[in-house]
């Protein structure tokens, strides 16, 4: 069901018609984190209402984006997950992300952090060569928001919860932003008690490297605050 056409034979406007109506695309983001349910999507976003949730749902799976599963035995219920087609949308989600950050500023009070948010903005921040050759898994807590981060030879996977046998389990009690751009050092900040660490601390400076805001990444870190 398209409710809002544009009348132009053009892929944006095309990309806009499937995607564009309001929630759409963070109803996408959580789904790129993995298959939610209804119940799951609603309370990583609090503010859309229940009919809008349903309605934006309905449109993305009759546009072929997301897609209904029934949970096997002993689980029951059902899931939505996103389609091959709709999981092209990551790497576009991702650049949105990157381009609409520069704008956020300071986090307002009304604003709030998700899980999935989360693991997006650590998607975003990500230097894959960084990574090369390195094999270990974090836990972090994020301002009462715990999510993890495993890394194998320059790939990630980032997922929300905690990760059973993680290399280091890092507490943050400030934001994370001036450790990962640099304004503090890993060492600093662990002396400050910015950030409480379980494992060893060149896994904190390997933490930094990998998902350092630079230039070109600063953004990243605004899209949740990391903190």
């Amino acid at each position: 069901m398209v409710k809002r056409a544009y009348g132009q034979f053009c892929g944006v406007a095309r990309a806009l018609e499937i995607v564009g109506e309001r929630w759409a695309l963070l109803i996408v983001r959580d789904l790129l984190v993995g298959p939610r349910r209804f119940t799951d999507l609603r309370r990583g976003l609090p503010k859309i209402p229940t009919n809008i949730l349903a309605a934006r749902l309905h449109e993305l799976e009759e546009a072929g984006v997301v897609r209904r599963r029934a949970l096997p035995r002993p689980a029951s219920g059902t899931v939505y997950e996103l389609t091959e087609y709709g999981g092209e949308l990551e790497g576009i989600v991702l650049g949105l992300g990157r381009w609409g950050a520069q704008s956020l500023g300071e986090r307002r009070p009304e604003e709030i952090v998700t899980a999935d948010s989360m693991v997006m903005a650590l998607r975003t921040a990500f230097h894959p060569e960084a990574a090369r050759g390195i094999r270990a898994g974090y836990e972090l807590h994020l301002g009462g928001v715990v999510i993890n981060a495993r890394l194998d030879d320059g790939a990630l996977v980032a997922s929300a919860g905690p990760l059973a046998g993680a290399d280091l389990v890092l507490t943050t009690t400030a934001p994370l932003r001036p450790l990962l751009t640099g304004e503090i050092s890993p060492a600093a900040a662990l002396e400050r008690g910015l950030v409480r660490i379980v494992g060893e601390p060149d896994l904190l400076e390997r933490f930094v490297e990998i998902f350092r805001i630079g230039p070109a990444g600063e953004v990243a870190s605004r899209d949740t605050d990391f903190g």
